[in-house]
């Protein structure tokens, strides 16, 4: 049995909302988000991934109106994540994407659909599921305490996945993309680098920082010697025993240490 993804919406609905009116750096990242996208579902997984979700299909509409409200301008600083989180953006479209901090604290909300195969133990409930992102919560709750607002922190800074896909295992494990077999690693790793390297030519930032080790690496990979500065930021994940005393006063300390924050 292979995982794959099927895309679930109509060419001409996509051209009508990418042509809509934007700023012009959030029309470039909409116009990448939804290549990424369709890149992506055409990839195949072999067991013991049974499922794949891709809300940068099923959930594409809030995905861009995240890129379309916070996606302006260039940004001095740009956060890297690895994918989503099954109750993160794989329910909200948006990375890390804890829902109260985004209904509430960036003010977003809008249609989840539903992907076509779903795990029968993570069910797709949107800004309905019960559940809380534990490192969404941590992530967007260190940046509410530090800016305030989401439009704030927005100002200079922006958070973008490198893989838009979540595996999930036929127990309904999550299995992240480093422990994909070479030959898939090869083929997903090749459309996210070449992604990646486009919104850094679009956001020009000064830093970029690889939230966990993973993250990081992709970013050495595809930033060209001297153009970005890259720093690290311990992972929120609860999977981190690190993270799970003050994760927020370590990583503030880390973004002081390198200079990214006064």
């Amino acid at each position: 049995m292979k995982a794959s993804l099927s895309p679930a919406r109509s060419k001409k609905a996509v051209d009508a909302r990418l042509h809509g009116q934007a700023d012009p750096t959030a029309q470039k990242l909409i116009k990448e988000a939804h290549l990424l996208g369709e890149k992506v579902a055409r990839l195949r997984f072999r067991p013991p991934v049974t499922h794949v979700y891709n809300p940068l299909i099923y959930a594409w509409p809030v995905h861009e109106l995240y890129l379309r409200r916070f996606g302006r301008t260039g940004k001095r600083v740009v956060f890297l994540g690895m994918n989503p989180g099954p109750f993160g953006m794989v329910q909200t479209g948006v990375p890390f994407g804890e829902i109260a901090a985004v209904r509430d604290w960036m003010g977003i909300r809008g249609e989840i659909s539903r992907p076509p195969a779903q795990h029968p133990r993570r069910p797709i409930q949107g800004f309905d599921c019960p559940r809380a992102e534990i490192s969404g919560k941590r992530l967007w709750g260190l940046f509410a305490q530090r800016f305030g607002s989401a439009d704030e922190f927005f100002r200079e800074h922006f958070v973008v996945n490198y893989c838009p896909i979540a595996f999930l295992e036929k127990s309904g494990s999550n299995r992240t993309p480093d422990k994909l077999p070479a030959r898939e690693a090869k083929s997903l790793r090749e459309i996210c680098n070449a992604h990646l390297q486009r919104v850094l030519e679009i956001l020009r930032p000064e830093w970029a920082i690889g939230v966990g080790g993973f993250a990081t690496e992709r970013l050495r990979e595809v930033v060209p010697e001297n153009s970005v500065r890259i720093g690290t930021i311990l992972h929120p994940s609860p999977a981190c025993p690190a993270a799970n005393k003050d994760w927020a006063g370590k990583v503030t300390a880390q973004l002081v240490s390198l200079g990214v924050w006064s």
